[in-house]
Formats: C-alpha cells, sequence, structure tokens
C-alpha cells in the first residue's frame, strides 16, 4: 500500500470516529433539533409526509426534504435515535468524499486528502455535523453542486455532472432556500470564460447547456409541485397561509426585511475567524500565495474562491444573521487551500503558530474542567440547570482528559507536527464529547427526564394535555398527548385545554404546563412541581388544581 492509500485510509478513519462517535446515545436537542424529529415522527404515524405538521398545526418554516430522510430513517430503522441524526452524519461525509475528490482530480489524491482534513478539523463543521439541523444537509448539496460544476468548467465538458451540479442546488433549495447560492458558481465561471482563463469553458451555445436549468427545475418540482397542487385541492385558509409563508415569507422576506438575529455588516468575518479555526490560522500565508496564483490566471483558485467571496457579500447584506449561514462556504475555501498547506506547514512560523494554538486550547479544557471540579461553584452551575452533580463531574472529566491529551500529544509530537497534536486533541474532543458528555447532558437538555418524570406521576391510565409547550415535551411523551396549538398564546391555549380537561373521560386528564403560561387560579398546592427543563420551569395539573379556573 502506497503512502498516499495509508493517508487516505487513515483521514476515512478519523472521520468516520470523529463524526459518526455518539451516534444512538441521545435524543434531539432545542432549539431546532425536537421540532425536525417531532415533525419526521409525525410524518410516519400519520401518512402525510407532504404537509409537515408540528402538534395540530401545519409546519411551514421550512422545506421538508430534511423531515423526510429523517422519517425514512425512522421507517427504515424504527429508532428515532439513529434516524434524527443519520442525515446529518451522511450529508457531513459526502460533503468530505466531494472536496477530496475534487482536490483529487484538480491537483492530486495528497491534496485532496489535505482538503478534508481542513475541512474536518474546523470546528464549526464538525460541531454543525454533530446536530441534527438542516445546515449539514445544505451544506453537502452546495458542494455537491460546485463540485459538478467545477468538474464540467474545468475538466469538461462533462453534461452529466453540468446537469447533477444544477440538480444538486434544486435540491439544496427544497431542503433550505438558500442552497440556490450554489449557482453563484457560474459568475465567476462566466468572467473566466470570457477573459480567456486558461481550462475555462462553459460551453454555453451547446444544446446541451440547458440540461443544467431543466435539471434544477426537475429537482425542485420533486417537492413544489405536488404541495401546490395539493394544497389548492385541499383549499382552506390554512394551506393557503402554509404556501405564502413558506414560499414567500420565510424566503423573500426573510432575506430582504429580516425580523430577528440582527448583527452588523462584518459579523461574518468574526465568525471565519473564530469558528473556522483552525483552518484559519494558515491565512497569514494563503492570502500572498492565493494573489500569485491569479496572477497567473489559475482558475482552480479563482473559481472557488470567487464563489466564497460572493456567498459571505450575499449573508452579509440583510440584517438578519446567524453563524451558521456562511458554513457552505468552507468546504470551496479549503480546497483553494489544500494546496499551500503542504509548504505551509513546513515553515517553522506556521508550526508555532499551530502549536500555540493547540497549547491554549488545551490549557483551557483542562482549566475548565479543574475550575468546575475545585473552582468556583459559579462556573460549575451554568452545567447544571435541571441536572444533578453526576453530570457537572463527568463534564469536567471529559474536559479535564481531552486538555491532558491535546498538551501530551503537543509534547510527544514536538514543534515540527504541530498537526499531529491537532488531531489527537481534537479527535479526544469530540470522542469524549459524543460518547461522555452527550449522554450525561441528554435527560435535561431533550426533556427526557422531565417526560420520563411526568409519565411515572400519571401513571399508565390517565391522558395528558400540552399547553405553553415546546417541541420536546411532545416528542418525549411516553402518551399521546393533545395540544392546543404551538404558535397560539398560552392563555388562549389554557381556556382550550380547560375545556378539554373537564370533558367527560373514563380516565384522568391532567394539564402540563410551562411555569410563565400558568395562571393565577390555578390551586399550586394540588398541582405537582416538575422542575426546570431547558431553563423552564414545567406543572403537571389535575382537575383538582385547575377548579377555580374559568
Amino acid at each position: 500500500m502506497t503512502q498516499t492509500r495509508r493517508e487516505t485510509w487513515l483521514f476515512w478513519l478519523f472521520a468516520l470516529l470523529i463524526l459518526g462517535a455518539g451516534l444512538g446515545l441521545r435524543d434531539p436537542w432545542p432549539a431546532d433539533e425536537p421540532r425536525f424529529a417531532l415533525v419526521a415522527k409525525q410524518m410516519v404515524e400519520s401518512g402525510d409526509w407532504l404537509f409537515p405538521h408540528r402538534g395540530s398545526e401545519l409546519y411551514s418554516d421550512k422545506p421538508p426534504l430534511f423531515m423526510w430522510l429523517q422519517a425514512s430513517g425512522l421507517w427504515l430503522t424504527g429508532n428515532l435515535r439513529i434516524a434524527f441524526l443519520l442525515p446529518s452524519l451522511l450529508a457531513a461525509l459526502g460533503t468530505l468524499w466531494c472536496v477530496i475528490d475534487l482536490g483529487t482530480r484538480l491537483w492530486t489524491r495528497r491534496i485532496g486528502v489535505y482538503a478534508g482534513w481542513a475541512v474536518l478539523l474546523t470546528i464549526q463543521f464538525t460541531w454543525q455535523a454533530k446536530k441534527a439541523q438542516i445546515d449539514p444537509l445544505v451544506v453537502f448539496w452546495i458542494t455537491l453542486s460546485c463540485y459538478g460544476l467545477l468538474r464540467h468548467a474545468l475538466r469538461g465538458p462533462d453534461w452529466r455532472l453540468w446537469a447533477l451540479g444544477w440538480a444538486a442546488a434544486g435540491l439544496g433549495t427544497i431542503s433550505k432556500g438558500v442552497g440556490v447560492i450554489a449557482l453563484f458558481m457560474l459568475l465567476p465561471m462566466a468572467f473566466a470564460a470570457l477573459r480567456g482563463w486558461p481550462g475555462v469553458r462553459l460551453h454555453a451555445r451547446d444544446a446541451r447547456f440547458w440540461l443544467g436549468p431543466l435539471a434544477f427545475l426537475a429537482a425542485c418540482g420533486v417537492w413544489l409541485v405536488p404541495m401546490l397542487l395539493a394544497a389548492l385541492g385541499k383549499g382552506g385558509d390554512a394551506y393557503a397561509a402554509y404556501v405564502d409563508d413558506i414560499l414567500l415569507r420565510q424566503t423573500l422576506t426573510r432575506y430582504a426585511d429580516s425580523w430577528h438575529h440582527g448583527q452588523p455588516a462584518w459579523y461574518f468575518i468574526e465568525v471565519a475567524l473564530t469558528a473556522w479555526l483552525p483552518t484559519m490560522l494558515a491565512l497569514p500565508w494563503a492570502i500572498p500565495a492565493w494573489r500569485r496564483r491569479l496572477q497567473r490566471r489559475d482558475a482552480r483558485y479563482l473559481l472557488p474562491l470567487a464563489w466564497v467571496l460572493l456567498v459571505f457579500v450575499f449573508f452579509s447584506i440583510p440584517s438578519g444573521k446567524r453563524d451558521m449561514y456562511i458554513l457552505p462556504a468552507l468546504p470551496m475555501l479549503c480546497l483553494a487551500l489544500a494546496p499551500l498547506l503542504p509548504g505551509i506547514l513546513r515553515k517553522p512560523s506556521a508550526q508555532r503558530l499551530l502549536a500555540g494554538f493547540v497549547a491554549l486550547f488545551s490549557l483551557a479544557l483542562l482549566g475548565a474542567g479543574l475550575a468546575m471540579l475545585f473552582g468556583e461553584p459559579g462556573f460549575e452551575r451554568k452545567f447544571m440547570d435541571g441536572r444533578d452533580a453526576a453530570v457537572a463531574h463527568g463534564l469536567a472529566a471529559m474536559f479535564v482528559a481531552s486538555g491532558a491529551a491535546g498538551l501530551g500529544a503537543l509534547l510527544w509530537f514536538g514543534r515540527r507536527r504541530a498537526q499531529t497534536a491537532l488531531v489527537a486533541m481534537l479527535a479526544t474532543l469530540w470522542v469524549l464529547y459524543s460518547l461522555v458528555g452527550a449522554p450525561l447532558l441528554n435527560d435535561g437538555s431533550s426533556s427526557r427526564g422531565l417526560m420520563r418524570d411526568v409519565g411515572a406521576a400519571l401513571g399508565p391510565e390517565a391522558q395528558l394535555g400540552l399547553v405553553g409547550w415546546r417541541e420536546q415535551q411532545l416528542l418525549m411523551a411516553d402518551r399521546p398527548a393533545a395540544d392546543f396549538g404551538f404558535k397560539r398564546d398560552p392563555k388562549l391555549q389554557f381556556v382550550d385545554a380547560l375545556a378539554w380537561q373537564r370533558q367527560a373521560s373514563a380516565s384522568p386528564r391532567w394539564l402540563l404546563v410551562e411555569g410563565s403560561a400558568l395562571p393565577a387560579c390555578v390551586d399550586t398546592a394540588r398541582a405537582r412541581d416538575m422542575g426546570n427543563a431547558n431553563r423552564r420551569r414545567w406543572w403537571l395539573l389535575p382537575a383538582a388544581a385547575t377548579r377555580a379556573c374559568r
């Protein structure tokens, strides 16, 4: 086996270890994970996959493709803990494959593996890949789209990959509206082709050029066409509001007139310089090298770098910004960085900077763990909301072990192989977080502990209604639970819940009410205080506790 093949196998071993560790060991955590998992679970139970529901209400915040994948995983495995994280895991591995294969085709296999390492070791990428949010899937579709378009433009013509690039952008769009930004790649491609950059061809005069736009429309139509036909057929205000919200308010209006997450125009520069560590440590050497290669008109650098710049500009225009919005730009940035990494890592100054990062990160982990074990109790209390002391002690041990592993690796590998110490530190941290930290945090973070206690308090025969609920309560309930709307005012929910509780029933009916929605008329002496979960107080109300309420 050649050294390059060994390096490739080693990379995939670490990728599977880092990304796959902990699969099936935790439940969905707020804010987004329980929402998507609940929608997927209701799809399987109801058989209605076209119109997602959150409890009794239509859910129109996001297109359903991600939830379809979760629901498919649940249908295949019957295990929600595996199914809800499986799309993110597969999407992250798919993103890494695209980057490695593209780096191999544009340069060499070794360069492709360097690109894969740059993506995998970036903190934000792995953090998002280990969460069940839509973003890892969108990153995969956008990266796959760039993969197809770049191979066609730089190593083509290849009309199948051209169509694949457009289709992947369409699938990204019906995962999350911003998936269309993959097609921004056409702008630097057109610029390079018109300016005669070597090796760039769009082949726009070929009739097969139109296979791309047709593939995009076909991919979008997988969901849009049946959804619109079904919504028109069903009629009613609820379905009209669903169509309006998901096609206009959650896309065009959200971009042009953001209503939350306000941030300054330079916000994403701050995100990249922090959340994209340690990859961004290479920038002091990469920027001059990129400039020289662009002066030589090397389109392998122009196309991905120009596209990354366009993505940053696009997301910086609206006032509403969240850190994960620019994550799709990371794989293309790492692709353009990879050919430079072997030379950068040979520089003593780069080795010192990377070693300093490993040392500081390791000392921070070690210090956090020791502070939780022996230091200021206030620091430990940040991890104790709704949890017992064993959780904080377990997290402290995880931090100490990760920090010690980083410092030990740095001492062992020395200043000339700081990148190996970096891999050892981050791999230890992610694996321990997945196998130790996440299971310890699970009961309080997922509402598993709360709903287990609620189920025990109710007994097997009682019925449950939810007021002021969040998705994790309905998802974690051990029995079918009645809800009275999600977006409605909790006061109106409570009125309907009272009517439901007072209906004649063969079994007692209880209400689980979030503390801020608890009316003054409730007799708390007859209610059960279920404690705190997800930073909220919860009360369990029998009929005797609500008799004074009207």
